[in-house]
């Protein structure tokens, strides 16, 4: 009885894991997609002037009573870094959103609406296909939590094991080639985006970061749900072999 239930322990043991790997694959996934973290950087703007009582280094202030002053001339034409503030911004799939100039908040705009007509196409495509990730991830995720509690068949859960594998690597896939065009799309609206949005530095956050750890637990969980595959077939024709073994001693070697 103890090698039997070994195996099949072990079995339990790799469905656990394969479903824990799917479901932090979910997660992570529908986190990185629903954020606007995916790109962070700074905008290099000029400093607005200063209006009312409004101080700080963050708006350009006349000293002088005369707007005509030579002081105030000469610093109108000046050039360098004293006249420029930089600005923060986070970008995601759906929308980009900076830091506003004296005032708290944010103020955010449509990605979709920056991003250059010529690859719009690709941007929504990459939305379809991050769509379909997580349908594809949650459909993976039922089918394993099914054959975790399905016992009666073993076959019936082999079927289920096998279409769950199928599912998972699809899914997995999909987020690669999704997260992808969206890194294209992101780098030609910084080269060819509006010019009152393109960043002067920028560089890929923690929610781009998360969507990459989502697409490596996605694989994760389909090597452990083809393995647990391909073990249980591999037992199973051992079985079927020692079985025909038994049968053969059995008929050369009768009791009576």
């Amino acid at each position: 009885k103890m090698p039997a239930s070994i195996p099949e322990a072990d079995g339990r043991h790799r469905a656990s894991a394969a479903f824990s790997l799917s479901f932090l694959s979910l997660v992570f996934s529908i986190t990185a997609f629903s954020s606007s973290y995916w790109c962070e950087g700074t905008r290099k703007v000029a400093k607005p002037f200063c209006k009312g009582d409004s101080k700080g280094d963050l708006c350009i202030r006349f000293n002088s009573p005369e707007g005509n002053s030579s002081q105030a001339v000469q610093y109108i034409w000046e050039t360098g870094d004293d006249k420029f503030v930089e600005k923060k911004f986070h970008a995601g799939i759906w929308y980009s959103c900076e830091e506003m100039i004296n005032e708290e908040g944010e103020k955010c705009r449509s990605f979709i609406s920056l991003t250059p007509a010529s690859d719009r196409g690709v941007l929504w495509l990459s939305i379809v296909a991050e769509l379909l990730y997580v349908v594809l991830l949650l459909t993976g995720n039922i089918l394993m939590s099914v054959e975790m509690c399905y016992y009666s068949s073993v076959i019936d859960g082999l079927k289920i094991n096998a279409f769950s594998a199928v599912v998972t690597v699809l899914a997995g896939l999909l987020g690669m080639v999704a997260h992808m065009m969206y890194t294209t799309v992101f780098q030609m609206t910084v080269n060819l985006g509006p010019e009152d949005w393109r960043p002067h530095t920028w560089d890929y956050g923690w929610s781009y970061g998360l969507a990459w750890t989502s697409f490596a637990c996605c694989m994760a969980a389909a090597v452990t749900t083809i393995n647990k595959y391909t073990k249980t077939i591999l037992e199973f024709k051992h079985k079927r072999k020692k079985l025909e073994r038994s049968f053969r001693i059995q008929y050369k070697f009768p009791d009576h």
